[in-house]
């Protein structure tokens, strides 16, 4: 018989983290312990209020579905109990390392990819003024791909100091929902002329019709419009990328079934994360076998960071121990 403990812990980041819609100075995650008193796994979470999230309602999700764990429902079988999310993520990830711990094959090999290996990772810059991000890109431009969080009428100007200061580094960028449809034709071409390689969300997602039809000079990525596999379909005819996070499918078998699923309709993939610990980051890199784009860097912007955490080399991120996960 499985047990689950649940635990709430709070992760400092070395400063204050700013998007388009708001400001973070700490990461709050959920941790989710599965043991049938010889074998433990865990995964990790972190409740977006963007998406009617709370610390709050994802306990209450998670300790709704404690008796069913207990009753030996399956990792599949959580797929239809739980609504995709960070509550199934954090459980469907512990599941995931417990099976891996109790079976001694690791998750990648039940994944059906081959053993990962290190990859680059992009180091995210926080909205502020050109001149500190300027100065936060030249610090890291040794990383090589940065993804620069914009929102405002200062964003190419933002974009063109970050390539003075570092002019041989990929840049990527994100909006984060928040131009509109004029902003971005005006943008993208300027974007382009910039080296930028990749543009994340810049509408807000219930205005994504605007973006049929429209060919970017830029590729697109879909982040908040994208969440689960049955999106794909919609985000193909508006998008050229789809940012696949565990926390909004809701863990990796939805995240692999998205990835499927996607390759089929010829969008190209980036996989992300909302915040977190290496706990947290580590199923992502499973998904990271299958992308172009990698962005899985929350532990860098934390002040610390968990036992067994993941080695980041510059900009390159190596696989996880199974001290850690799977």
């Amino acid at each position: 018989m499985l047990s689950m403990k649940i635990t709430e812990e709070s992760w400092k980041k070395k400063k204050a983290f700013r998007i388009s819609r708001g400001i973070m100075d700490v990461s709050e995650v959920i941790v989710v312990e599965l043991s049938d008193g010889v074998y433990r796994g865990f995964g990790e979470c972190s409740p977006t209020d963007h998406y009617g999230e709370s610390m709050a309602s994802v306990l209450a999700q998670l300790k709704s579905i404690c008796y069913a764990v207990a009753g030996g429902v399956s990792r599949k079988e959580i797929q239809e109990l739980l609504p995709a999310g960070a509550a199934r993520n954090a459980l469907d990830c512990a599941y995931w390392d417990f099976e891996a711990k109790k079976s001694g094959v690791p998750a990648w090999k039940t994944a059906g990819i081959s053993e990962p290996r290190p990859i680059q990772t992009a180091y995210t810059l926080s909205l502020e003024s050109p001149e500190e991000m300027a100065e936060i890109a030249r610090q890291e431009a040794c990383r090589g791909l940065l993804k620069l969080k914009l929102g405002d009428d200062d964003d190419i100007a933002r974009v063109e100091a970050v390539r003075a200061a570092a002019p041989d580094v990929r840049v990527i960028v994100d909006a984060n929902e928040a131009w509109t449809m004029g902003k971005l034709r005006t943008y993208a071409p300027e974007l382009m002329r910039l080296g930028v390689t990749l543009i994340e969300q810049p509408l807000p997602a219930e205005h994504d019709e605007e973006l049929e039809g429209y060919e970017s000079p830029v590729p697109l990525c879909a982040d908040e419009s994208c969440h689960v596999a049955a999106d794909v379909e919609q985000v193909s005819k508006r998008y050229q990328f789809a940012n696949i996070k565990l926390d909004k499918t809701g863990g990796l078998t939805e995240a692999l079934e998205l990835v499927w699923r996607a390759q089929a309709a010829g969008l190209r993939l980036m996989v992300g994360c909302m915040g977190g610990t290496s706990l947290a980051m580590a199923p992502g890199l499973i998904v990271a076998s299958y992308c172009e784009v990698v962005d899985l860097d929350a532990p860098l912007l934390q002040s610390e960071d968990r036992e067994h955490a993941l080695r980041y080399d510059g900009g390159i991120i190596h696989p996880a121990s199974g001290e850690l996960w799977g």
